[in-house]
């Protein structure tokens, strides 16, 4: 077996185990190189199968025995290790197996080669050969499912590199019992990005799917944006969640187009748990919505509203002096016409001659 001494051998297991989970859904595993290539896929005893996993389900205590035929596909002749291992759920929320040095304590540790837990194979190029392996449920298994892969490893040098080349097939032995499959929402935040077109900003969603259960489950999810009375706001965006594994959890951001400054946004997720295919049915499923609210400030509304209230305040100001100056201006029109009317001489004779006479004709004594 490799020694994980240097940080490049375990680099190069670490690439290895990549290329090996994101090609472990394909139906026949392989690494694709021209010199040191593998295959590997489920097989009926004889050939290929046509399964893309193995998927098993086994009460405490039960045996099962399957096939998995390795062939190697490179121009060297190669040494293959085949053996089992434990799956997890990395930081990204992916499917992964643990490294080739690393011991399982799950479903890897059920799997035993014809009683070991790993056999070596010695393949000239082109030559293929059917492994048989046992997996037997321990007798404390718990009830759910139980993931991992069935794994072949090459270890070659390159120059002063020692590479583990990998693939795998992954591995559900479902526990019958207490069954508990469901997805859970948190984290669900939003956040509005304005642009200069105040019809044409996007809001951008953020929230993190847990699988709370014991089963193994994808989602079909639904985002999209409402705004007042349930209006919608924007198309809403769907997105497939890969298969998680129970307890894994995944980080998802999606961007909704297209969404005007309304003032009130309400953001969803909507989200329905799926079974893979191959995998067994778990019973119903239950649907898992969240919603947040987000306020978009309708900053051209405002620019409306203050440019009316500045015309508003000018027309009030404007009005007031007229009124002023056409108060004032009575004023003074009343005022000059009095003045006028003082000074006026017929006014000044009317004025003397009022006491002569007295309106009898007759002389004042």
């Amino acid at each position: 077996m490799p020694s994980a001494a240097t940080p490049s051998r375990v680099l190069a297991a670490l690439f290895a185990l990549a290329l090996a989970a994101g090609l472990a859904t394909v139906p026949s595993a392989a690494y694709a190189d021209d010199v040191n290539g593998l295959s590997a896929s489920p097989s009926n005893g004889t050939s290929r199968d046509g399964r893309t996993r193995f998927d098993y389900q086994a009460s405490p205590g039960q045996d099962l025995t399957d096939a998995y035929l390795v062939r190697n596909t490179g121009t060297t002749r190669q040494k293959i290790t085949v053996f089992g291992t434990d799956a997890f759920s990395n930081d990204d929320g992916d499917f992964a197996l643990l490294d080739t040095v690393e011991q399982p304590s799950d479903v890897g540790a059920w799997i035993t080669f014809s009683g070991k837990e790993r056999v070596v194979l010695d393949l000239k190029p082109g030559a293929e050969k059917v492994v048989l392996f046992t997996v037997h449920v321990p007798d404390d298994a718990t009830p759910g499912d139980h993931a991992g892969g069935v794994v072949v490893s090459a270890v070659s040098q390159d120059g002063s590199l020692t590479v583990d080349r990998r693939v795998a097939t992954r591995i559900y032995l479902r526990v019958p019992g207490d069954l508990q499959a469901g997805l859970s929402v948190s984290g669900l935040q939003a956040d509005y990005q304005q642009v200069v077109n105040p019809f044409d900003g996007s809001v951008q969603v953020t929230t993190t799917v847990t699988n709370t259960g014991n089963v193994a489950l994808g989602a079909n999810m639904v985002f999209g944006v409402n705004t007042w009375f349930g209006i919608g706001a924007t198309d809403i965006v769907r997105q497939e969640l890969p298969e998680l594994l129970p307890g894994g959890s995944r980080t998802l951001t999606v961007t909704l187009p297209g969404v005007a400054q309304l003032g009130y946004l309400d953001a969803y997720v909507r989200m329905i748990p799926t079974v893979d295919p191959g995998a067994l049915d778990p019973g119903p499923l239950r649907e898992v919505s969240r919603d947040t609210v987000v306020i978009a400030w309708p900053w051209w509304l405002l620019a409306i509203l203050v440019v009316a209230l500045i015309v508003f305040a000018v027309i009030r100001l404007r009005r007031r002096s007229d009124e002023k100056r056409a108060a004032a201006w009575v004023a003074y029109t009343e005022a000059e016409a009095q003045r006028k009317a003082e000074a006026s001489p017929d006014a000044a004779d009317g004025a003397e001659a009022a006491p002569v006479g007295a309106g009898t004709g007759q002389p004042t004594p």
